[in-house]
Parts: structure tokens; sequence; C-alpha cells
């Protein structure tokens, strides 16, 4: 795991770039414009183990037009998502479309490092503990050719959600029309304290079935998970089709769907 260490942050960020002091104040009338940010194609961030990397992408207008651009998420108690790059602030790759605009990309790369952590590290791209999943927001700056300069540090929010797995077994297979199958799983979700998966207890699950030749799924029932996570039901065969269960997810938790487990009706 690369530490980014010395990270400047907040106005300060901006600053980052050696312009001459008299020229650091901009009005705020000229200020520079951003539009169009997208994080992650926007959908929510998803982190399991190990590492999460998403794309960011912005616009960024000024009469004069663009010099740089940035872009972070920002959770508080000290955690930022930046971009990956080798200088400790989030600059996007910026693009020219026009003499005022320019498109402006970046990739972001997060670490969940669970107890490995040191508690005197600084923050930056590291995913350690279960508090910090949930809304981020989503910091924005750029400097305009004649060095005027935006710091939103409230543009937009978005998720940072851990991650969910959902399994299913369907049995026995084949089985006699009418007899009882029993489909059972489990459902776990990522612990960043722990860096690894735990049993995900008393969440709502979905088992739905889908005859074979059809395009739809069609809800049998809803079943809670148990203590361990463990999901246990039954129902009754009747034509060859397939079994899934699915998740909806929760405020700090991302929704799955388990594979299809396909049974044969004799």
């Amino acid at each position: 795991m690369r530490a980014k260490l010395g990270v400047v942050t907040g106005a300060l960020a901006l600053s980052a770039l050696a312009f001459p002091a008299d020229q650091a104040t901009a009005v705020e009338s000229s200020q520079p414009t951003v539009s169009d940010v997208v994080v992650n194609g926007g959908k929510p961030i998803v982190a399991g183990t190990g590492s999460v990397t998403f794309e960011v992408s912005l616009n960024a207008s000024h009469p004069t037009g663009v010099k740089a651009a940035e872009l972070d998420l920002f959770r508080g108690l000290g955690s930022w998502l930046l971009v990956d790059d080798t200088n400790g602030v989030s600059w996007l790759d910026c693009t020219p479309v026009s003499a005022t605009t320019s498109h402006c990309e970046g990739t972001i790369t997060g670490y969940v490092v669970g107890k490995d952590h040191a508690t005197g590290d600084h923050n930056v791209n590291v995913l350690y503990s279960n508090g910090q999943a949930g809304t981020w927001d989503v910091r924005v700056g750029a400097v305009a050719g004649d060095d005027s300069r935006l710091w939103n540090e409230n543009f937009a929010t978005h998720k940072v959600l851990r991650q969910s797995v959902l399994t299913v077994n369907a049995s026995p297979e084949p089985i006699r029309k009418g007899r009882t199958l029993t489909v059972t799983g489990k459902l776990t979700r990522a612990d960043w304290a722990k860096d690894s998966y735990v049993a995900l207890a008393n969440q709502y699950v979905k088992l739905q079935y889908k005859k074979k030749g059809a395009t739809s799924w069609t809800t049998l029932k809803t079943i809670k998970s148990a203590s361990t996570g463990v999901l246990k039901t039954t129902t009754t065969a009747t034509y060859d089709g397939s079994y899934r269960f699915v998740y909806a997810g929760a405020t700090t938790t991302s929704s799955v769907t388990s594979r299809e487990d396909f049974v044969d009706v004799q």
C-alpha cells in the first residue's frame, strides 16, 4: 500500500501551485465554474477487502481557460480519498475542449487495511473503520488561466459502502415435481476493521424463481438472515428453473444478488 503523507487539503490545496502571491486572491465574480461532476459512473463506491478503484471526472470553465482542477472525497475525522498521483494533492488530468473549458479526469484507489492500520498514519486513501462507510462529501476546486480560483467543500455527496456477498444452493437436485426443495445461503459483508468478511444478521432477503425459458424473476418469499448470516427456507418444486437470493442493501452496505442455481424437476 502506498502511503501518502503531508497531504494539503481545503483551500490550502489550491495554493499548492507556485503562483505569485499578488495573484493568489480571486475576485469572487471571476471564479472558475465546475460542472458535470461524475464519481464512479454515478454508482455508489463499494469496497470489500484489499482495495477499490474508481474513476472521477468534471468540467471546469473560465473565460481565461483552466490551468488545473481538483476533486477529492472527504468523510471527516481525517479521512480522504484522493486522486492517484505523486504530489499529495488531488489534481486531475485536464484536456481543453474549448478556449474556456477543460474536461478533467482521474482515478482514485482506496485501500482497506483493517487492523494493520497504525493510528498515527495519515488516513489518506485508507479504509480502516466501518464508521467510514456512508455518505462522503465530494469537494472540487479549479484554477483559471488568470489564477482566479474556486474551492467548494460541499459540491455534492457520494456513497462509499461496505460490500456484501450472498450465496445460494437449492437441493436436492434433480428433484421430483411436487417435492419440497430446500434453498440455503449465507449473507456476509466486508468488515474494514478486520479486512475480512463477517456474518450479516437479521437482514431481509428475497428468494426469487425464474422458470426455464422465462426472462423475468418472481419473488416467492422474503426471509431473514440468522445471527450467523445463514439463510434457509423451503419451496415446492414445480418446473425446471433457477433460484436466487436478493438483498436490497442498507445505509452503509451494498445491495447484492446471488448467482443463479438451476434445478432440474423431473
